[in-house]
């Protein structure tokens, strides 16, 4: 029988990895800094060598042949970990860092976070090519292509298998309502805001299809409505400013930056509702000094926003 490991240039290997997550030979070409005659090339190697097609033209660009899909399965963990021994032979060092990381964070997290974050790294790690993006609904196929190396979002339950998750934080649920709101509690319960519409942060693949808040309110028979949706904060808090519509966001909203806004802290059967946050990496970055470090970075800033934010908000009864 022929030999198929020491046959095999495990430099087509690579590509074939690669070929399988991309399923299309110009985005596998950026990847491996190659161009696409050099990938068709390698293709037809692994063709000849395996005996089998592997990837067939398809109308979104390639399909993985029963056999490429198996073959994937199976080598993934052992380059995964011979990529990880070759890359933790230093000692780790932020202001060493010189590539690009993209990391993606859910809008709500976008809009508390982002700046912090982009100082902090450019601080620690100044050669740092950083690209924050705002989740969407190929984010989890992305991470799992390793094309990002990072996201913050709430659960997913249903996330590919190549993805890792990890808790990260439970933030203190709150609504963000315009300065002279009809509601003037500090602290109130779902029955307040009966009879004012919700502005829904809409976060792909999460909840894309009902609101969280809207959720609760008809498992209490409350009467609601959902008047405005978006995945952009921005809009979401004009709308709110202009209206008498309330945003449910978390106690980590920088309330002091708007000074047209006030922040209602919410109970439900006298518990603040609390949502998780959990980061999601690679299966072969999830034990990697840079996830860590990543990871406990944007722990600590949010930590740190959570209980800045506790102090500086003031009384809102009139």
């Amino acid at each position: 029988m022929k030999d198929l490991f020491y046959s095999l240039d495990l430099n087509l290997l690579r590509t074939f990895l690669v070929l399988s997550q991309e399923l299309n030979m110009r985005k596998a070409s950026e990847r491996l800094y190659v161009s696409q005659p050099a990938i068709s090339q390698a293709l037809q190697r692994l063709r000849n060598h395996f005996g089998d097609e592997l990837f067939l033209k398809s109308i979104n660009g390639l399909k993985a042949t029963p056999y490429a899909e198996d073959l994937a399965e199976r080598i993934t963990p052992y380059l995964d970990g011979l990529a990880n021994a070759l890359n933790t032979q230093n000692v780790f060092n932020p202001s060493e860092l010189n590539r690009t990381i993209k990391i993606a964070l859910s809008p709500q997290v976008l809009c508390t976070l982002s700046g912090a974050l982009v100082q902090h790294l450019k601080k620690e790690a100044p050669n740092l090519d950083l690209h924050i993006l705002n989740w969407t609904s190929t984010t989890l196929d992305d991470i799992a292509k390793d094309t990002i190396h990072l996201g913050i979002n709430y659960d997913y339950p249903s996330a590919p298998k190549e993805v890792s998750t990890k808790e990260l934080i439970k933030l203190d649920g709150a609504v963000i309502v315009r300065k002279d709101h009809p509601i003037k509690l500090s602290e109130a319960t779902p029955i307040d805001f009966s009879g004012y519409e919700i502005a829904s942060m809409l976060i792909p693949g999460w909840n894309d299809r009902v609101s969280y808040t809207a959720e609760i309110l008809a498992k209490k028979g409350i009467p609601h409505k959902v008047g405005f949706r978006s995945e952009f904060p921005m809009a979401l808090i004009d709308v709110v400013q202009h209206t008498d519509m309330y945003f449910p966001s978390s106690t980590n909203f920088p309330i002091h930056q708007y000074p047209n806004l006030r922040m209602i802290s919410v109970k439900v059967d006298g518990e603040i509702i609390q949502q998780t946050l959990y980061s999601y990496t690679h299966q072969r970055n999830r034990k990697s000094d840079l996830n860590n470090w990543l990871h406990t970075l944007i722990f600590d800033l949010l930590t740190e926003q959570k209980t800045l934010h506790a102090e500086i908000r003031l009384p809102n009864i009139i």
